[in-house]
């Protein structure tokens, strides 16, 4: 199977538990990665016959931006809701990362993988 991958994708969402989370928009790190057919863009040539990355990242900004999950879970479940509806992919792989959230820890992520 084909994929779009796009990795570090930085956006910004309010999320979190504590109070202290819930001040501010935090930086977030995304990879996504995208299982579909990509036969008919390798031929043609043209943004139409595929996911047009700008498009995607910008639906992942759009959610990130517009949410206010407490969990990096809930935030990356509908990410993935969102992009089985709008785009023909047989699975999606999506990794969001909270970094320097914890003092004694570089990266805090969750994974989630999700097949149509």
């Amino acid at each position: 199977m084909d994929k779009i991958i796009i990795q570090g994708l930085t956006v910004q969402s309010l999320i979190g538990v504590y109070d202290f989370e819930r001040l501010n928009k935090q930086p977030l790190l995304l990879d996504a990665e995208l299982s579909l057919d990509l036969s008919k863009a390798a031929i043609s040539d043209k943004v139409a016959d595929t996911v047009d990355y700008a498009e995607l990242a910008s639906v992942l900004n759009d959610i990130a931006e517009h949410s206010e999950f407490e969990l990096l879970e809930a935030l990356a479940q509908r990410m993935i809701t969102e992009l089985f509806s709008r785009y023909p992919v047989h699975k999606v792989v999506l990794r969001v990362s909270k970094p320097d959230i914890l003092d004694n820890a570089l990266n805090v992520a969750v994974e989630l993988s999700r097949e149509a």
